[in-house]
């Protein structure tokens, strides 16, 4: 990070990490590596996708933490937009274990939610009392969830055209 987007040189960053400049320079090239080798294309099979969905929101109903952590990859990314009167700032979390914490905030929703395709892939959407709260995409690769976009931020809602998603 501080070479690639502080444009610190090698034998700057070196001292930093306490090594030498080409072993932060190896550092830095594997690590460019693991980002890239990262795939967050969505499984090709959406009923497996849907599957994997429906287990997600089962847990988070039931509060079943154990049964998330399951289906959460371990490097899983939670991005949620809530825009600006509902919340002043949109959530980031990373991990199985943060992710799996985070649910319970939002377990309640979870009971209103139903699957649907979002961008393609398999989501779903939080509407309770039949008025539309979030819409939710997940990447799912190999049974385990890698990516949870949520878009509540009402201001955004109101121009998506959701006559497409569908179950």
């Amino acid at each position: 990070v501080l070479h690639d987007i502080f444009g610190m040189r090698f034998h700057e960053v070196a001292p930093i990490l306490e090594r030498s400049s080409e072993t932060t320079r190896q550092l830095a090239s594997r690590a460019r590596r693991r980002i890239q080798q990262r795939r967050t294309d969505p499984d090709p099979d959406l009923q497996r996708q849907r599957q994997v969905v429906d287990a997600f929101l089962a847990a988070a109903r039931d509060g079943d933490f154990e049964a998330l952590l399951e289906l959460l990859d371990p490097n899983v990314i939670l991005r949620a937009d809530s825009g600006e009167r509902r919340a002043p700032e949109s959530i980031h979390v990373q991990g199985a274990l943060a992710v799996a914490q985070q649910t319970p905030r939002f377990a309640h929703l979870a009971q209103s939610s139903r699957p649907v395709l979002v961008n393609g892939a398999a989501g779903f959407l939080v509407a309770p009392a039949g008025r539309i709260f979030a819409v939710a995409g997940l990447t799912v690769r190999d049974g385990k969830i890698l990516e949870i976009d949520i878009l509540a931020d009402p201001q955004r809602l109101k121009y998506l055209d959701l006559s497409d998603i569908t179950d």
